[in-house]
């Protein structure tokens, strides 16, 4: 078992810097840099400290099938929703997505399909457009995307997409901040 690598992981998950989980605890930012190296190894009562702090509990930490990360999603694992009076098709990628800070999905537009408006707010947007070909309304600019462009932009106004072509248009949309 790699102590220093489920240390470091905990750490950044908790958004704190070395010097920071050394002020929590009372160590050195050069003995967590030791520890998450596996240089140096904690007591258990510097551990359970550090544990402490970073949220975790000994089980958990040391449950070896808890700190598995998915990397690999197979189609088996997506969600579809379908809004057949809008026409369109959305496949969330990633199962645990709204968990995260981006939200990947690949929105399929029937002929005349529209998808929903949103609101001004402090996420950003990300389009690849795989075919076809769409319309962005961002506040009261448009603009048009066909199949091989990227769209990028804050959606600090209203904004809505519409499928611009004569038959499907297909794209992968990735925002930030579960908004979808």
């Amino acid at each position: 078992m790699q102590i220093g690598k489920k240390i470091k992981r905990l750490r950044l998950r908790k958004e704190l810097t070395q010097e920071e989980l050394g002020e929590r605890t009372d160590l050195s930012k050069g003995y967590i840099s030791q520890l998450e190296r596996d240089l140096n190894s904690p007591s258990i009562e510097t551990l359970f400290n550090l544990l402490e702090v970073l949220g975790s509990t000994p089980k958990e930490f040391f449950d070896d099938g808890i700190d598995d990360q998915k990397v690999v999603y197979t189609p088996e694992d997506q969600t579809i929703y379908t809004d057949e009076e809008k026409r369109y098709k959305l496949q969330w990628l990633i199962p645990t997505s709204n968990e995260k800070e981006i939200e990947p999905v690949i929105l399929t537009f029937e002929e005349k399909g529209e998808f929903k408006q949103f609101e001004p707010s402090p996420s950003e947007t990300f389009i690849y457009v795989l075919e076809g070909r769409v319309r962005i309304v961002l506040g009261k600019d448009e603009f048009i995307a066909t199949a091989g462009n990227a769209v990028y932009f804050e959606a600090t106004d209203s904004h809505q997409i519409f499928n611009a072509f004569a038959g499907k248009t297909q794209l992968l949309l990735v925002v930030t901040q579960s908004y979808l």
